[in-house]
């Protein structure tokens, strides 16, 4: 589908989820680049995970913002507040909106699947409405690899079926995809769905595995490695993810008119995947090996003696690759920082944050 360029600067943005992992880094993003504008960052800081990480990053956003031409605003509340969604919305009139905010992790959804359904459904809703009644150029939306559920085919391409989620969450991303597909073809909002890979870096979410893995390792702890480490995971750098976001936020779907005179759905749905599949085993090397480099763990540290393997966890997957073709072809980008590098920045940040 061809696209509509659209430029950021003097423009009204809203990123959802921020101060989150990706939220946050993409709005700091946007006050190095923009030279004009505002954005307004959405967040409940819940505390599904430490919200002081959430407040670090808040920080870091609220420096940048200092010395940004962009105005920024910080609004804490939920998606899932209707009347504050669409306060907002008649407040800033936005013309960008980038909805990051969701309750996240596949395990937590076995356990606490109301969080999911006010935070995923009904707060998705909320923006969905908001863009009806008050019309932007582009929404870009998070959804997930999870959406691909127990796919043997790899890699994973958006032109596969993906009906038959394992988990909660992802079920509800799906349903993200499905809801941005009716109200685009309704009420014609151009949107974008993205689907992430396994997104680490620092200051990024302690429950994912390399993150609370090197929490329970800095403590002398064994870590698990789920199904005797035959899993293969398309790590995908925040930087990588960041990029992908900000080209996306500034190609929107074309409009256009269908043969029976109703617009076709400005719609489209995109991978952001690091492209290579990495081994669990090697992956988790390669994190101690760059835990021990930055003085995280000392430079004689017993490695197999802190792993213990078992079997799969329910609502995960063995293998998440990604095919990420169509974005490479549609907006000149693919993700090319490798897990070296990558765990190398977070082990670093982690020295710094935690131990210094």
């Amino acid at each position: 589908m061809s696209k509509v360029k659209i430029g950021l600067n003097g423009k009204s943005i809203l990123v959802t989820g921020s101060p989150g992992f990706i939220g946050a880094n993409l709005v700091l993003r946007l006050l190095r680049e923009m030279t004009s504008g505002t954005v307004v960052s959405l967040d409940n800081m819940n505390d599904y995970y430490d919200p002081k990480l959430k407040e670090y990053r808040l920080g870091l956003i609220g420096k940048a913002a200092e010395n940004s031409p962009v105005k920024h605003v910080f609004v804490k509340g939920s998606i899932a507040d209707k009347a504050l969604v669409d306060e907002l919305f008649g407040s800033y009139h936005f013309d960008i909106v980038v909805n990051l905010a969701a309750q996240a992790g596949v395990r937590y959804s076995i356990d606490h699947p109301d969080v999911y359904i006010e935070s995923n459904i009904i707060g998705f809703y909320n923006i969905l409405e908001a863009c009806r009644h008050y019309p932007v150029e582009h929404l870009v939306y998070a959804s997930s690899s999870s959406v691909y559920g127990g796919n043997k085919k790899v890699p994973f391409s958006t032109d596969d079926k993906v009906d038959n989620p394992v988990s909660l969450y992802a079920a509800t991303k799906k349903s993200n995809e499905l809801l941005a597909h009716s109200y685009s073809k309704l009420y014609n909002i151009p949107s974008t769905g993205l689907r992430f890979f396994t997104v680490y870096g620092p200051a990024g979410r302690p429950d994912m595995f390399y993150f609370s893995a090197t929490n329970t390792l800095a403590k002398d702890g064994r870590i698990k490695i789920f199904n005797y480490g035959n899993c293969k995971r398309d790590f995908t750098y925040v930087d990588d993810i960041v990029e992908g976001v900000f080209r996306v936020m500034q190609g929107a779907p074309e409009k256009a008119t269908g043969e029976d005179g109703l617009p076709m759905p400005p719609y489209a749905v995109y991978n952001i995947g690091g492209g290579t599949p990495e081994n669990l085993l090697d992956y988790i090397s390669t994190l101690q090996e760059e835990l021990v480099r930055a003085g995280v763990l000392p430079a004689d540290y017993d490695f197999e003696g802190h792993r213990e393997l078992v079997g799969m966890q329910p609502g995960d997957v063995p293998v998440t690759y990604a095919d990420s073709k169509a974005l490479e072809d549609d907006y000149g980008f693919r993700p090319t920082i490798g897990i070296r590098e990558g765990l190398r920045k977070f082990a670093e940040w982690y020295k710094d944050y935690y131990i210094r």
